[in-house]
């Protein structure tokens, strides 16, 4: 019987898992997430070119509120990212989790950049 080692390992053997069918282009780059225990970070990357076009994370000064909760927060990142990819010229991503499930802060992040109109 296989067992992996750590829930970070299996969630990197996910994330590798994901990223064999999944890539950005100029036209439709990627939207990957990264959520650490107290932080969310995001960023819009070409893997074409392997550039990072646009990014945004929720340790940003203007964003941070004392009391706030992190999928309130995962909120404000979200439509901030989309805010800036719009000016950017970006109006199709694909969304990477980068192996987390899609609920919680991940979920709440997705929602509010397809609100402030990103569409994937």
């Amino acid at each position: 019987m296989t067992q992996v080692a750590s829930r970070g390992a299996a969630r990197q053997k996910r994330h590798e898992r994901i990223r064999l069918r999944l890539s950005g282009s100029p036209e439709r780059p990627r939207l990957a997430v990264f959520r650490s225990l107290n932080n969310i970070y995001v960023q819009v990357i070409d893997d074409t070119t392997g550039k990072t076009l646009v990014a945004a994370s929720s340790l940003e000064k203007e964003l941070k509120v004392a009391g706030q909760k992190k999928t309130d927060e995962a909120k404000t990142v979200g439509r901030l990212i989309a805010e800036r990819a719009r000016s950017a010229g970006i109006d199709r991503v694909v969304f990477d989790r980068a192996g987390f499930r899609y609920h919680g802060r991940i979920k709440s992040l997705a929602d509010a950049a397809r609100e402030a109109g990103l569409e994937f």
